[in-house]
């Protein structure tokens, strides 16, 4: 009889409830994880957004030939060369067209930023929203406040769980300024 091993029927409910509570344990962290996914899928993509745009705005900087006065913590106006055969149009000149001067404008609200290009702040041009997300229009920063040539870009972007914020934030000079010694 000794050579008939098994197990006891106390034996076989404690492992059974045993692999129940596991098993309910790994189902609790599954359906959580799918459900949390929609939401960090989001906020992914809004802070590789994000990224692109201050990409595009300090690209654009660089480029840049002098800042207009006044400007603020939500708005900045340069004039920069552009390769459109107008200021604000989307048709491209020939390669041997020179570019053209237009004024450059971003202003961000509390939760949207914008840009124009146009001929100057009397027709700044069609303004088109380029990005939506943020928590603060506190997002441009001209140094020195004098004759400013650098711009400092900050987007604050709001935590879906409320705990904190995310900060990016780049700079760029004016690399085509005409600076004044």
């Amino acid at each position: 009889m000794r050579a008939e091993g098994g197990y006891t029927l106390v034996e076989l409910l404690v492992a059974s409830t045993m692999g129940v509570i596991v098993m309910g344990a790994v189902a609790m962290l599954v359906i959580s994880a799918v459900r949390d996914q929609p939401k960090i899928s989001k906020q992914a993509q809004n802070i590789t957004t994000a990224r692109w745009v201050l990409e595009r705005m300090t690209r654009e900087l660089r480029g840049g030939i002098a800042l207009k006065q006044p400007t603020s913590a939500s708005k900045v106006s340069f004039e920069a060369y552009v390769r459109h055969t107008t200021c604000g149009g989307s048709v491209q000149p020939s390669s041997t067209a020179p570019p053209i001067v237009c004024l450059i404008t971003y202003e961000c609200s509390s939760t949207a930023c914008f840009r124009s290009e146009g001929v100057s702040t009397l027709a700044p041009g069609t303004t088109q929203q380029i990005f939506s997300g943020i928590d603060s229009s506190q997002v441009f920063e001209a140094v020195p406040a004098a004759k400013p040539t650098y711009v400092k870009v900050t987007l604050r972007l709001p935590n879906p769980s409320g705990i904190g914020a995310l900060t990016i934030s780049d700079g760029a000079s004016l690399r085509n300024a005409t600076l004044g010694y």
